[in-house]
């Protein structure tokens, strides 16, 4: 077998892993997809009678269930970010990547199995995520291929959002600072268009708001499947998350190689 095989191979064995500890272990998983769908049943039953106040969203109720589902869903993929980052804490803390050491494995089979895990992860949870919202009033008009593009635009987020989850667990001293560190992650969604559109928000912070990561995310998702032009923040999508994906890989990588 050649060395790439060696790898795959051994990534197909830590992905397997991952994937027990989630089924083994259900209440991370439960407490990913809980929290998106709690603040989901909030923003529209709490605030969507509000919808004619913010920021401009009229309609009411229904109106506003279509606007910050979008915003739901991305706030999910954040929230999976934070649970890769305490899986790899709990790696690291607990001498389990000692002993891998100690076996020929790929090293960097552990680190992909990681990231490869959380991804299913993150598709399985925005799944329940996306049919709980169209439960509770979002009515998406998009077509397959729109459904699948919008697919791949969050699959890429949360690709990029998991190897900087990945560096962060490596840099935390413990499983507690693991679970703190992406907090960042959870809150940007809110700083940005996925509950009030930009133009509503003081001009310091619709600057803020306008030029961070979650804007064109979230408004590519919401134009895909509810319609509207998406060229323009597609492209600034596809940047932000290959940029944030190779800098979370290159940190991932330095702190794995500098482990003892």
């Amino acid at each position: 077998m050649t060395a790439l095989s060696y790898t795959v191979s051994d990534s197909a064995t830590m992905l397997r892993r991952n994937l027990r500890h989630m089924r083994r272990y259900p209440s991370l998983t439960l407490m990913l997809v809980g929290l998106p769908i709690i603040l989901l049943l909030l923003f529209v039953y709490v605030f969507g009678t509000l919808g004619a106040g913010l920021g401009g969203v009229s309609g009411g109720r229904a109106a506003y269930a279509n606007y910050v589902a979008p915003g739901i869903i991305l706030l999910t993929v954040a929230a999976a970010a934070q649970g890769t980052a305490i899986s790899v804490a709990m790696d690291m803390t607990e001498g389990i990547i000692a002993r891998f050491r100690t076996m020929a494995i790929a090293r960097a089979s552990v680190l992909t199995g990681h990231v490869l895990g959380s991804l299913i992860q993150t598709m399985l949870s925005l799944a329940v995520v996306v049919a709980v919202a169209v439960g509770v009033g979002f009515r998406p008009t998009a077509g397959p291929l729109a459904w699948l593009a919008a697919a791949g635009v969050l699959a890429m987020t949360a690709f990029a959002l998991i190897w900087l989850s990945v560096a962060l667990g490596l840099a935390a001293k413990s499983v507690e600072t693991a679970s703190n560190s992406p907090m960042f992650l959870m809150l940007l969604p809110f700083l940005g268009s996925g509950f009030v559109p930009t133009q509503s928000m003081p001009t310091g912070l619709r600057w803020f708001a306008q030029y961070q990561p979650f804007t064109p995310i979230t408004e590519t998702v919401r134009h895909l499947l509810l319609g509207g032009p998406v060229a323009r923040d597609a492209i600034a999508s596809a940047a932000w998350c290959a940029g944030i994906a190779l800098f979370g890989y290159l940190w991932a990588k330095r702190l794995y190689a500098r482990q003892p």
